[in-house]
């Protein structure tokens, strides 16, 4: 494998924790009873997957939405239970992507994410540390401005033309095997993350801050 120069991070999963039982739990108390069967780890289902690839407005997800709820449901009561999937943005996680940039490295994003959660909660998380999302990437490619999820390949040859990525240079970090092995299969190099052990996040980045050879 050639070293690698460039680092595609997942968002969810990755570099913000997920609790995706919350998120079930809190729009089944607004009346929406199919829920867990359209909210999924690392890829949605119905008017949910429509939003993430694109395809309707947050507005006409609301507009699907509230006639299942309970009658009196807003749509930010919608947007606060769904946005529950997102956990946390670890401070140490952003100081290491910083610790990346600073070796050497060029650090993008790309993510299965909605206008709703990237425009508001993510957006929220990264600016508590006092800065932007665009402050700590080269680069950020969202299915959702795309109009197509990973695991498509088409999704991770855009992110290379766009950015004139080296695939044998670049390695995907997600925490999605499907995305790994589609990434692979147009020449990247791949890293599935695990929340603990030698695949977290914090590990994995610490091997490339030593310029160690991924497996």
């Amino acid at each position: 494998m050639k070293e690698i120069k460039n680092i595609i991070f997942d968002l969810g999963g990755v570099v913000i924790d997920l609790q995706r039982e919350m998120a079930v739990k809190a729009l089944d108390r607004l009346g929406l009873k199919d829920s867990s069967a359209l909210l999924g780890e690392y890829e949605q289902k119905g008017p949910f997957l429509m939003l993430e690839k694109g395809d309707i407005s947050s507005s006409e997800l609301y507009d699907i939405l509230l006639p299942h709820c309970k009658p009196g449901t807003t749509c930010s009561d919608i947007r606060d239970a769904f946005e529950e999937f997102l956990k946390d943005l670890p401070v140490e996680r952003l100081r290491m992507i910083e610790k990346l940039r600073a070796k050497g490295y060029k650090v993008y994003v790309l993510s299965n994410t909605n206008p709703i959660m990237y425009n508001h909660w993510i957006d929220n998380a990264f600016r508590n540390d006092g800065k932007s999302i665009n402050d700590y990437f080269d680069g950020i490619v969202t299915s959702f401005q795309e109009r197509t999820c990973k695991p498509d390949p088409e999704i991770f040859r855009r992110i290379v033309n766009r950015y004139n990525l080296n695939p044998e240079e670049t390695i995907l970090l997600d925490d999605s095997e499907a995305n790994v092995n589609s990434a692979k299969s147009i020449g990247l190099q791949g890293k599935r993350i695990k929340p603990e052990g030698p695949d977290s996040f914090m590990s994995v980045c610490e091997k490339l801050l030593e310029k160690e050879a991924m497996e």
